[in-house]
């Protein structure tokens, strides 16, 4: 008894074995290669086709080979690119790809590690080529979408001649930036541009400045002229009329006219309180101090 257990209990077991190394799933994100003594023999649910599920293999002479059929993304190392200008840019780019022809993929590269390298190659070469022939504003914010669509034509016709079984879908530079010892010195130039428009718009201004000074001092000066010009017009017109008058009233009363005069001369001699002068007491200039308005 024991030993027919035992001998049903190897039976399974080889059979499970068995069943093990003939039956697989192929997920639907997924495409198998099988391979039989190191080359491969067919594709389950390759590009265009949509055959996932179990799958029966030969065991023990056959092996399966799981590949990845959605879209995959590389993200290439920095790669300092000479421009144009000569002016040197780190670059940070990524390219997006698919197994197109999962045969002549594993014939040519075998696993995700050497397709890796292989294509980030070619990237760095695309790159340093298409852009070496552009200025860095270009690169950086001018035509960088025309430059990377470039790019990615090259990379496709590079991963084409070499046989690599990928579609390139997309290539992009996530960055591009000045090399860090650059920087300092960019950074002195741009500082010292903005310094000298910074003294040219200072002079403009200060140009400016005096401009409307000298315009001011200007108008001022046409004003007091002008307001001087008719003070004076004033003033004699007045002063016409003061003597007109003064002589119609000198016409009228003589002694009026003699007495104003000489209060005038009172005024203007003795108004100021510190005035000495030395007469004698029968002057004719004191004349209106004795004898009052009616002296001859």
């Amino acid at each position: 008894m024991n030993r027919r257990l035992t001998t049903w209990g190897v039976i399974a077991f080889g059979v499970l074995i068995v069943l093990l190394n003939t039956l697989f799933v192929v997920e639907q994100r997924q495409q198998a290669i099988v391979v039989r003594f190191g080359e491969p023999v067919r594709v389950i649910n390759a590009p265009g086709e949509n055959a996932p599920g179990l799958k029966i293999k030969a065991p023990f002479l056959e092996n399966v080979i799981k590949l990845d059929k959605r879209n995959l993304k590389l993200e290439a190392d920095q790669e300092e690119v000479i421009a144009a200008d000569q002016e040197r840019l780190v670059v940070d780019a990524f390219v997006r790809y698919r197994i197109s022809n999962p045969l002549q993929y594993y014939r040519t590269l075998r696993d995700e590690r050497t397709a890796n390298d292989r294509i980030e190659r070619l990237l760095n070469s695309s790159l340093r080529q298409i852009l070496g022939t552009a200025n860095s504003s270009d690169i950086i914010s001018g035509r960088r979408g025309a430059l990377m669509a470039q790019t990615k034509v090259d990379v496709a016709k590079r991963a084409s001649s070499s046989r690599l079984g990928i579609e390139i879908i997309d290539v992009r530079i996530k960055r591009a930036d000045l090399p860090a010892a650059n920087q300092a010195a960019v950074y002195r130039r741009m500082q010292t541009s903005r310094q000298q428009e910074a003294a040219q718009r200072r002079a403009e201004g200060e140009q400016k400045k005096r401009e409307i000074i000298a315009g001011a001092d200007k108008e001022v000066a046409i004003t007091l002229a002008t307001a001087t010009e008719e003070a004076e017009t004033t003033r004699g017109e007045g002063d016409a009329q003061r003597t007109r008058i003064f002589a119609q009233s000198f016409g009228r009363d003589p002694s009026f006219a003699a007495f104003y005069r000489s209060m005038a001369a009172y005024e203007a001699s003795l108004g100021q309180g510190d005035t000495t002068m030395v007469l004698s007491p029968d002057s004719a200039f004191f004349k209106y101090f004795d004898r009052g308005p009616n002296a001859r």
